[in-house]
């Protein structure tokens, strides 16, 4: 892909993205299962996912099952369920958590419009009961067959693109929805991400870029600095 074909296309992806609608998995402790849901994530124009687990090593996504997409998506780890919906709620998001049984409403019935988190339990546990009881409203898909439940990330797909479809009529794909500076930072790194680590190493503030998404402003410091600093971007190309 050329500078100016990718540069088009990851401006368009986060002018796509949505900050107010995301996901979180409860007990991660399969880093496959969190790499197939941030694959889905990414393509409905989710930016970042919640992995609540207690050990930080079981949130990382793996470039194998996350198909490369471990470069766009951000994943914020919580210890516990109540951590997490704490934040969830204190950001103003309604909390659904996707459960089976007496008390769940079918998840077209769901308005994701609003700033929503969607929540999944895991693959051997599914959801605890806190993570049950103290969410908003409870979600279920519909199964004509013997079976009870669908695999985590088939069930997130199918809940993530009925929420994108919904988003869609509603015109939330027609603008950017992300914050100026958020929107500056994140294209810096994702257009140059050996010089935003240099520059993040060094306390660096980024330079500007012009209107292809080159570097066209020089960086401060002395002369060794800058032989650094060009070699992190020649590297990159």
């Amino acid at each position: 892909m050329t500078g100016s074909r990718r540069f088009k296309r990851i401006a368009a992806t986060l002018s796509r993205r949505q900050p107010d609608l995301t996901v979180a998995m409860e007990n991660v402790h399969k880093t496959r299962n969190l790499g197939a849901l941030a694959r889905t994530c990414d393509a409905v124009g989710v930016g970042v996912i919640h992995a609540i687990a207690e050990d930080p090593a079981d949130v990382k996504l793996g470039h194998k099952t996350a198909g490369g997409t471990e470069k766009w998506i951000a994943v914020r780890h919580h210890r516990t369920i109540s951590a997490a919906y704490a934040g969830f709620r204190h950001s103003g998001f309604t909390i659904l958590a996707a459960d089976v049984g007496p008390g769940t409403v079918d998840f077209r019935g769901v308005d994701y419009t609003v700033p929503v988190v969607i929540v999944f339990g895991s693959e051997l546990d599914g959801l605890s009961g806190a993570a049950s009881a103290n969410a908003h409203g409870r979600i279920h898909i519909p199964l004509m067959g013997m079976v009870e439940s669908l695999n985590v990330s088939v069930a997130a797909g199918i809940i993530l693109f009925e929420a994108a479809r919904q988003r869609e009529q509603a015109g939330l794909y027609a603008s950017c929805r992300i914050g100026e500076e958020e929107y500056t930072r994140l294209l810096f790194e994702w257009l140059h991400p050996a010089v935003a680590r240099y520059c993040r190493a060094r306390g660096r503030p980024y330079p500007s870029l012009d209107d292809n998404g080159e570097i066209h402003e020089p960086i401060s410091g002395n002369r060794r600095e800058g032989i650094e600093y060009l070699a992190s971007a020649h590297r990159e190309h």
